[in-house]
């Protein structure tokens, strides 16, 4: 007879102010990061809508900088808690949906939706093109969520080693599906394919920006359901059965968010590669890892992580703006070789 699992009593978080102090930082940084830019803002902008003029610095500051502002805190967000989904499904602190090809799956299918869609024998209606790209990067992320776990278990179970080879060569296909897009794109399609690899918030609106919030409410809500049976699957998966966890249903339902919350921020901005790495890790460090803590937490420090970084990418060169997927890479690059390390130190 199977027992009901009860891992731990409900989530103590001790001492709470470094909680309040970090969404205390978080809202000082969106604050600061829509204030700043090619375009000074004052405290007079901000209230100037209510007045009724919404034009000059204003209209700067409420149609196009406050957007992107809160899409670098969802999308960050997003790809913290895929990131810890992740991590903790695989048991490995390595496991990064953008190490194991998932992210590079979803601009896979985003860019065979760019350079083909217009060719095929049917017509998308003219209100469904705007979700047609999110739709297909989901598909594309889903698809490499579930080969890669399948593969992986074929070819090299329970290996972590295999894992990462295992994304590897599907990051390797993906790469060789995009090169082929970008051979055959036209001129058009040539531009919109360098925002899938390089990354941008520069499409940031109130309507993405309000589906963003919803999804990621939505994974709110569905991981307070998974964060106890992933403690326990921490133990094994064995183990996590032993208790009443149901395994396989767990991992079917991990995927299919990691896949949802990864698709929909590569449609929407790109390939922004580490956010999910790092974010995980900084929170195990400060506050352990129980997952009833590192999951919610991965979306606070992703969504700050990623607000300052697009914030330093289109402010250091103004008026230019470099390409936030290429200022998270050089900034995720050295960090990820500091965990291979410390991971190379505890074996030993």
């Amino acid at each position: 007879m199977r027992i009901p699992f009860r891992f731990a009593p409900r989530s103590k978080w001790g001492n709470p102010w470094p909680v309040v102090l970090l969404l205390a930082i978080t809202l000082l940084a969106l604050a600061m990061a829509s204030s700043i830019g090619a375009v000074p803002i004052s405290w007079r902008d901000w209230l100037t809508p209510l007045h009724g003029e919404n034009t000059g610095n204003s209209y700067v500051l409420w149609e196009l900088r406050l957007p992107r502002t809160l899409l670098a805190l969802l999308a960050g967000g997003m790809l913290g808690v895929a990131g810890a989904l992740a991590q903790g499904l695989f048991r490995n602190p390595l496991a990064d949906p953008g190490l194991l090809g998932v992210n590079s799956g979803a601009a896979c299918a985003a860019a065979l939706t760019i350079v083909f869609a217009d060719s095929l024998p049917w017509a998308w209606p003219t209100g469904l093109r705007p979700w047609l790209l999110p739709l297909a990067a989901f598909v594309g992320a889903l698809l490499v969520c579930f080969t890669l776990d399948r593969v992986a278990r074929w070819i090299t179970p329970g290996s972590i080693a295999g894992l990462l080879l295992t994304g590897i060569a599907l990051n390797a296909i993906a790469v060789a599906v995009l090169g082929l897009c970008t051979y055959l794109s036209t001129d058009e399609q040539l531009r919109s394919l360098s925002f899938w690899t390089l990354g941008s918030l520069a499409g940031a609106g109130w309507a993405i920006v309000g589906v963003a919030l919803v999804m990621l409410l939505l994974a709110t809500w569905q991981i307070r359901k998974l964060a106890r049976a992933m403690n326990a699957l921490a133990l094994g998966e064995a183990a996590a059965a032993h208790v009443g966890v149901e395994v396989e249903t767990l991992r079917a339902r991990t995927i299919l968010m990691v896949a949802l919350l990864v698709g929909a921020t590569v449609a929407w901005c790109g390939m922004i590669s580490f956010i999910s790495l790092i974010a995980p890790h900084l929170v195990r460090t400060l506050h352990g890892s129980d997952q009833r803590r590192v999951l919610p937490l991965s979306i606070v420090f992703g969504g700050l992580l990623l607000l300052i970084a697009d914030t330093l990418a289109r402010t250091l060169a103004t008026p230019a703006e470099i390409p936030v997927g290429i200022f998270t890479a050089l900034l995720g690059g050295p960090f990820f070789l500091m965990l291979l390390n410390q991971t190379r130190e505890r074996i030993g």
